[in-house]
């Protein structure tokens, strides 16, 4: 026998948020595409901020199936202008905004705002700590979602019809609610009977209805809802250290980049692992860590030894992080200036304490507005991180001289990698 349920409870608000999810998930990549294109042209502070965003209309179209079987051929009178084999254009096909009056091909796109949550989290999804390898739990335990079975009580959007009706098919059997059909049987007996089986039938059926009254299809009773709850999950320790070159060297010009560049990563470690340590080092001839405050807006000049801040670097780690127990990342930011007899110190540091040590080290040297990435020469510590690239040091090295060019890199630096691949250069 089928059976239909219609609920007619009233709709709670935010009644369209799992179809809006829904949507986001099914064309998950195209509303992609439209975050990373629309953030390359915002400040950091607005990324947080969601937006408009627009993806082709193409996107839209509904899965569904399709019955399609045997040989057709189909003549379409008045053809003069295609033969068999050619592609026809679709039906509609130059509607939107063209190029050009009467010319070009248009481009329908559909418009929707994103909020600041998921704005955020399309332009994170794909990015990742890279080798995130040693998993011993820290001081604090992420928690996670699970199944845990069913309760009584609940919300809306996690009833479960197939348990519901399940329990309430059970029910109605032990406790024997007539069946429609066993009714429907004796009403029809009572027109061919005499007149007293007519009032035994009639007696009957008014108490199996009656007893259908008692027994409900469903009851309170039988209603189910999934229930979820919070399980801790094993977090892996990690440390960023973020080394920042703010010697007389460096333009405002350069510092703006540098600075958009580390809290676009800010933004990313605090958004995606609850307990990652972030250690700021700042450097000029001598190095220092800061706090965030003066990492970002404290003015400093001065000459310039990288040594410094890898130096710092390496005591820290030896003193704080045991490299057994953390992950240890780096990024460094710098517009390559460095003196001559500083590099052999460099290359020492890089190479016998900080690259053996770290799971990842990103290199961003900035360059000034209107150069190009093409065209910024390879300054004295580029060459020389291409040189250890050479002898096959783990080191990742991108140039930006624009603020349209940060978020792009920041990406390439930062997307999620199979485990079996190691970092990009």
């Amino acid at each position: 026998m089928a059976m239909h349920i219609i609920d007619r409870r009233l709709n709670p608000g935010g009644k369209s948020l799992e179809n809006r999810q829904r949507f986001l998930r099914r064309a998950k990549a195209l509303v992609q595409g439209a975050v990373k294109k629309s953030s390359q042209d915002r400040d950091i502070k607005d990324v947080l901020e969601g937006g408009e965003v627009s993806i082709p209309l193409d996107g839209m179209h509904e899965p569904r199936f399709r019955r399609e079987g045997g040989i057709r051929d189909m003549v379409l009178p008045g053809n003069k202008k295609f033969v068999e084999g050619d592609m026809l254009p679709r039906s509609g096909e130059g509607r939107g905004k063209a190029s050009a009056p009467g010319e070009g091909d248009s481009e329908d796109a559909f418009r929707f705002v994103l909020s600041r949550d998921e704005f955020v989290d399309l332009f994170l999804d794909d990015l990742e700590l890279p080798d995130l390898a040693k998993r011993k739990l820290a001081e604090a335990e992420s928690e996670g979602r699970q199944r845990a079975g069913y309760t009584t009580s609940g919300s809306a959007a996690n009833l479960s019809v197939s348990r519901t009706v399940r329990l309430a098919l059970a029910r109605r059997v032990a406790l024997r609610r007539p069946r429609p059909e066993t009714i429907a049987q004796l009403e029809a007996e009572l027109a061919d009977c005499d007149e007293a089986r007519r009032s035994e039938l009639l007696a009957e059926i008014e108490a199996l209805k009656a007893k259908v009254r008692r027994i409900p299809f469903i009851d309170p009773i039988d209603i189910r809802y999934r229930r979820f709850e919070n399980v801790p999950k094993p977090v892996a320790q990690a440390v960023m250290f973020c080394l920042m070159d703010v010697s007389g060297s460096m333009s405002e010009h350069m510092k703006d980049l540098a600075k958009r560049f580390y809290m676009l990563l800010y933004v990313f470690l605090t958004r995606r692992y609850r307990h990652v340590e972030i250690i700021f080092i700042r450097h000029t001839d001598r190095a220092e860590e800061v706090d965030e405050d003066t990492f970002f807006h404290g003015p400093a000049s001065g000459g310039t030894l990288v040594s410094s801040a890898l130096e710092v670097m390496h005591e820290i780690v030896r003193s704080r992080f045991r490299p057994a127990d953390w992950n240890i990342y780096a990024a460094q930011a710098s517009d390559g200036d460095n003196s001559t007899s500083d590099s052999d110190v460099v290359r020492r540091l890089l190479t016998e304490k900080i690259l053996p040590v770290s799971q990842f080290f990103a290199y961003l040297e900035v360059g000034e507005a209107g150069g190009g990435t093409f065209d910024m020469p390879d300054s004295s510590l580029w060459r020389l991180y291409e040189r250890l690239r050479a002898d096959g040091a783990q080191l990742s090295m991108r140039k930006v001289s624009d603020r349209s060019e940060i978020f792009p890199v920041f990406h390439d630096l930062f997307q999620r990698r199979r485990k079996q691949e190691k970092a990009a250069p």
